[in-house]
């Protein structure tokens, strides 16, 4: 099992991360939640990593934090839910949010997740209450290195691309991040604004989960 992997980023998008180890390239699937954290390409990285194994192919899941990939770790435990299941609640869901949703009971936040019916909410609430309990929530203990903005433009792209891989789509997708934008251009009249990728993401999450 590949435990974790350190390189220098050379591709980075919300579909898959490209981590360059000796010349080698390793593609990592990885959640929104490490994406908005991670150094520019061409920098370094460190990911902690679970490897999926099938008959047909062998992949990686990479997470700033060893926190995230043992909540990546715990969802798989649940039946049916597949690594792209986990990933799309790490995704939607901070390991803060959902551990509170989770120890609540709280099934509307469960099921706001894009392809997270009531009845996998309620198979997560009762088969990992008890094992969710010790997890670190705190921001300090489960978040990455913050990334420094992109050009707006290419924030956008990225933005609607992750909801794309979320399971919207790309016309809603579009649509609701216009909505975004446009609404903090006018609360912020006066200022040079460059909106933040996950700003717009979790904000369009929200739009998009009423």
């Amino acid at each position: 099992m590949i435990a974790s992997i350190a390189g220098v980023l050379i591709h980075k998008s919300p579909q898959y991360l490209i981590v360059d180890v000796h010349g080698i390239g390793y593609q990592v699937y990885t959640s929104l939640q490490s994406f908005y954290r991670l150094p520019e390409p061409k920098e370094s990285v460190v990911l902690h990593t679970y490897t999926y194994l099938r008959e047909d192919a062998l992949q990686l899941y990479g997470f700033l934090t060893p926190v995230e990939r043992e909540t990546f770790t715990l969802l798989l435990s649940v039946s049916g839910i597949g690594p792209r299941s986990a990933l799309n609640i790490l995704s939607g869901l901070s390991v803060g949010d959902l551990v509170h949703a989770i120890q609540e009971g709280d099934l509307q936040k469960l099921t706001s997740v894009p392809g997270i019916g009531s009845k996998t909410a309620g198979r997560l609430t009762l088969e990992l209450k008890d094992k969710l309990a010790g997890l670190p929530t705190m921001p300090d203990q489960v978040e990455g290195r913050p990334s420094p903005n992109s050009p707006q433009q290419q924030v956008v792209k990225d933005a609607i691309s992750a909801l794309v891989n979320l399971g919207y789509p790309r016309h809603q997708a579009k649509e609701v991040i216009s909505q975004v934008c446009q609404k903090d251009t006018s609360t912020r009249m006066g200022e040079e604004v460059t909106l933040n990728l996950e700003e717009i993401v979790r904000t369009s999450l929200k739009l998009l989960s009423r």
